[in-house]
């Protein structure tokens, strides 16, 4: 018998492969690409990059600008990220099965952060830079829209797994629905609600990059100058600082995640 349950596992596995290449075959086929070529052309990239991003003296001495708008990015991908947990932990208390307390509202809670979230940040970054032009507020709404989007589906998976036994003993001893979210939702879930929200900085400062280059705002701005500048060097020395930086703040938010779980 178990041999037979193998078998069907490894044909299921086999087909599953060949489907997958197949796959692969013709959407490669659709797009032109061959994977022969991306690999030989793989020595050339890396010597490029090495001879061309690798900071010298020149790009040493705008350290302290770069390091400027670095905080700049870090501060803003902080506050987005804060502000939008607040938000959205009231949308996902508004949107879960466990706390919810209107199906009316909690259906357009869901809705209103499927559609922040399912929106691509570049998306919002061009929406919201014809309201806003070029300057800080454009980035922040475009990062506070995507990670309020993220962190409501977050918190609503996470209030839908809280143990029934402890709402059930609240509401028998007559406690509101306040009481109920803030004496036994809450702290049943503080350390997954904050792992969620140190993750969404992390994600924040990497995609706060990306949103500069369109937004025209922090360290993605500098980087997207020193670029199309041909300032290789420099915009070098900014892609090592936001690895470091990024680095950095994963590092903390595990060692947080590991003293409040």
């Amino acid at each position: 018998m178990k041999l037979k349950i193998m078998q069907t596992e490894k044909r299921y596995f086999t087909a599953a492969a060949v489907l997958l290449i197949i796959l692969y075959m013709l959407a490669g086929s659709a797009v032109d690409f061959n994977l022969g070529s991306g690999f030989l052309a793989v020595p050339e990239a890396l010597r490029w990059l090495f001879c061309n991003f690798i900071p010298d003296s020149q790009s040493v001495s705008k350290l302290p600008h770069i390091m400027n708008k670095l905080m700049e990015t870090v501060f803003l991908s902080v506050a987005a990220a804060t502000t939008a947990s607040i938000l959205a932990l009231l949308f996902a208390l508004a949107g879960s099965g466990v706390t919810r307390r209107n199906l009316l509202l909690g259906t357009v809670a869901r809705i209103i952060a499927s559609i922040s979230r399912n929106v691509p940040d570049s998306v919002w970054a061009m929406i919201l830079l014809l309201s806003f032009g070029q300057n800080i507020l454009t980035g922040f709404f475009t990062l506070f829209f995507v990670t309020f989007g993220t962190l409501t589906r977050a918190f609503i998976e996470t209030i839908d797994e809280t143990s029934s036994t402890t709402v059930e003993a609240l509401t028998a001893c007559g406690a509101s629905w306040w009481q109920v979210v803030s004496q036994g939702v809450i702290p049943d879930n503080i350390g997954e609600i904050v792992s969620w929200i140190l993750y969404e900085i992390e994600v924040n400062i990497r995609s706060s990059t990306l949103v500069g280059m369109l937004t025209g705002t922090g360290i993605g701005f500098l980087f997207d100058l020193y670029y199309k500048s041909m300032r290789y060097s420099s915009a070098g020395l900014i892609i090592l600082l936001i690895a470091a930086v990024t680095l950095i703040i994963e590092t903390t938010s595990n060692a947080i995640r590991r003293r409040i779980l």
